[in-house]
């Protein structure tokens, strides 16, 4: 049995904690940061071999370099994906998932629910390249249906989606864009590598933001994209050329953040549903978002393609921008952030900050009223936390 055989029969967080381990000569117990901008050769002839791809091994660290690599295998075992490139953030690699395949004079369909940086590429940077974008109500199967009539070469879109938590029916789109032509790209990050598996949905490509629940402690940036090797080959060139690679130091932080990530996730999955109930109980709420509530619009699909509801809560005070500042100003455990899936709980007003680009109107449209918070519950002691956000909401009035 080889050991990428043996790694691929481990249980997920057997993976977790050694997939894609390689040792150096060493032969350390941890994994190796190989902090290097390059590589050196025995001879000129190993060189001129290397950069005609006729002999495989690392050339360059923007290229590939092995603790990167370590974290892109130990990430296609609980991805269930055949390869990875790491990016340099999670914005890099939902650029250059599009990038790489779509060219001037083709179009992409994508949710209309999207965070603030992905809309900025899908409706500013990609129509400047010659590039339509048709934006769609992801809930409503008839728009996705009417928009991929017409030949696609890719849909993008977010499930759940931030910050509204809308719930796309993956299956069925997959099915739809395929029709079409398309290639599915699905940014799971609200939904991690372990309570959505986009690929076994119909998805052709994953892409993350490693920052939010991979690393889980606030310390570096980073991203991935996953999906077929074919795909993968099509995508190499442009990372090559365009420099969007993961630092190694970086990536090493990723593969510490991996092994704990189960352990830490179902916890602040279990906190987040109980905040969902507590939250829901609360007069001075208009309404509470979270996937795992029965009064959430798509639940009955969360709870058939989800294991698990995630880590973030959404609430409104009532559409009220000045009650939600002073919600947000008083919390005294809860920082106010623009982060997500950390271990320390953070609160974000997205009408003022991620999503402060759209207009009104769109903003209307996803919900995102001037009085919708969003809560990434972290991994405190969930009953602090409820007293935290019970004085906030007295002294919001």
């Amino acid at each position: 049995m080889t050991i990428e055989e043996k790694e691929t029969g481990w249980r997920r967080q057997t993976q977790l904690v050694r997939g894609g381990t390689r040792r150096s000569q060493w032969q350390e117990t941890d994994e190796a940061i190989f902090m290097t901008s390059g590589f050196v050769y025995d001879r000129a002839e190993d060189a001129e071999a290397a950069f005609k791809n006729e002999i495989d091994r690392f050339i360059y660290s923007r290229y590939g370099n092995p603790t990167v690599e370590m974290f892109q295998d130990r990430l296609c075992l609980i991805e269930g994906a055949e390869a990875c490139r790491a990016t340099a953030s999670g914005m890099a690699a939902v650029f250059a998932s599009l990038a790489c395949q779509v060219k001037a004079g083709q179009r992409v369909v994508a949710s209309r629910a999207l965070f603030g940086s992905c809309a900025y590429i899908l409706t500013d940077i990609l129509p400047g390249y010659g590039i339509e974008t048709v934006l769609v109500d992801g809930t409503d199967l008839n728009q996705w249906r009417d928009a991929l009539r017409k030949p696609t070469a890719a849909v993008f879109l977010e499930t759940p989606s931030n910050p509204g938590l809308e719930i796309i029916d993956l299956p069925a789109v997959c099915a739809l864009a395929h029709e079409s032509g398309a290639q599915v790209i699905v940014d799971n990050v609200f939904a991690t590598p372990l309570l959505q598996h986009p690929l076994e949905l119909g998805a052709d490509i994953v892409v993350y933001s490693a920052t939010k629940h991979i690393d889980g402690q606030g310390r570096c940036m980073g991203g991935a994209i996953l999906g077929s090797q074919a795909f993968i080959d099509i995508l190499s060139p442009f990372y090559r050329h365009t420099g969007p690679s993961l630092s190694p130091f970086n990536a090493w932080i990723f593969l510490k953040g991996l092994e704990t990530m189960e352990i830490r996730v179902r916890e602040h999955c279990a906190n987040a549903a109980k905040i969902a109930d507590f939250l829901t109980g609360q007069s001075a709420i208009s309404r509470v978002l979270y996937p795992g509530l029965t009064s959430h619009p798509q639940h009955e699909l969360a709870k058939k393609q989800m294991s698990g509801f995630g880590t973030v809560v959404c609430l409104d005070l009532g559409g009220s921008k000045e009650r939600a500042f002073r919600f947000m100003n008083a919390l005294q455990l809860v920082d106010i952030s623009n982060n997500l899936g950390d271990t320390k709980s953070l609160a974000t007003h997205p009408a003022t900050t991620t999503h402060q680009r759209l207009s009104a109107e769109a903003r209307a449209e996803l919900g995102i009223t001037d009085g919708f918070v969003r809560l990434s519950i972290g991994l405190e002691d969930v009953e602090d936390l409820k007293d935290d956000i019970a004085q906030s909401l007295t002294k919001a009035g």
